[in-house]
């Protein structure tokens, strides 16, 4: 029998045992201890440097666990723990279709800018812009030298019609470039110009038909010619769609090319113009 206390209580002094007994925990191995403090140390380096560019980091595996190691305060970096190391993030590249497109826009981008760049250049070089240029400039650009070249009229009547056509179309170099380099400033002052452009952009004014005023002076004749020089009345064709511009002396010159070397100035208006054959 067992031996009762003087309380009265039976067994109250046992010991439990068997598989009642709590069992004791074994101590943990200090290196898998300290890997897990260096894990545990790197994991906070990651979340600090993925806060500090703006991104949220990922929720770790063991979240909810009670961390070991606490992270630093102060908004400085937890120190990377020895044996690991950050890899950057491999960058992602574009897709290669979308790496084709944009070298295709890029070059059809420049091609365009250098067509029209070219463009530019050859409308400038074939329709130079008269601006800022002397009527013996102008008449130089609009045919050259008609001593080793075709560039005037072989028929003396065409050679003042070339004139009127001119002047109806606001060409300058063609109009100034049919009269003699001396008779260009003298056709203007005859006229009330400063000079022969002037003249011509200042009669262009006053055209009210261009096709009437550049065919009222007749190409042909059939009348003889009166010789390799001689004068031409615009009075005499009675002018339409614009101001006659006076009696022009032409000249034949070198390959049966005609010029006009001289000019002078006519009633205003005209009397009236007799029949013509």
């Amino acid at each position: 029998m067992a031996e009762q206390r003087d309380d009265g209580k039976p067994g109250s002094d046992i010991e439990p045992t068997g598989s009642n007994a709590p069992a004791s925990q074994p101590p943990m191995d200090p290196d898998q201890l300290e890997q897990f403090r260096q894990f545990q140390q790197f994991q906070d380096y990651l979340k600090f440097t993925q806060s500090q560019q703006g991104n949220h980091p990922a929720p770790s595996p063991d979240a909810g666990v009670v961390q070991a190691v606490p992270p630093q305060q102060g908004g400085q970096p937890p120190a990377i723990p020895p044996g690991y190391q950050l890899v950057p993030a491999e960058r992602r590249r574009a897709p290669k279709w979308l790496s084709w497109l944009g070298k295709k826009v890029i070059a059809w981008v420049l091609a365009i800018v250098i067509l029209g760049v070219a463009g530019t250049w050859l409308y400038n070089h074939f329709f130079p812009n008269d601006a800022g240029k002397s009527s013996a400039q102008l008449a130089q650009e609009g045919g050259g030298k008609y001593q080793t070249n075709h560039i005037l009229s072989t028929s003396p009547y065409e050679a003042v019609r070339e004139v009127y056509d001119a002047v109806a179309q606001n060409l300058v170099p063609q109009a100034c470039g049919r009269m003699d380099e001396p008779v260009q400033q003298k056709f203007a002052q005859d006229l009330g110009y400063a000079d022969c452009q002037v003249a011509v952009h200042e009669l262009n004014r006053k055209v009210t038909s261009k096709n009437d005023y550049a065919e009222s002076m007749p190409s042909y004749v059939s009348e003889p010619l009166p010789g390799d020089r001689f004068t031409i009345s615009s009075c005499r064709f009675g002018i339409k769609g614009g101001p006659a511009l006076g009696a022009f002396t032409v000249q034949k010159v070198e390959k049966s090319q005609w010029l006009i070397v001289a000019h002078t100035n006519e009633p205003t208006p005209c009397p009236a113009a007799p029949p013509t054959s």
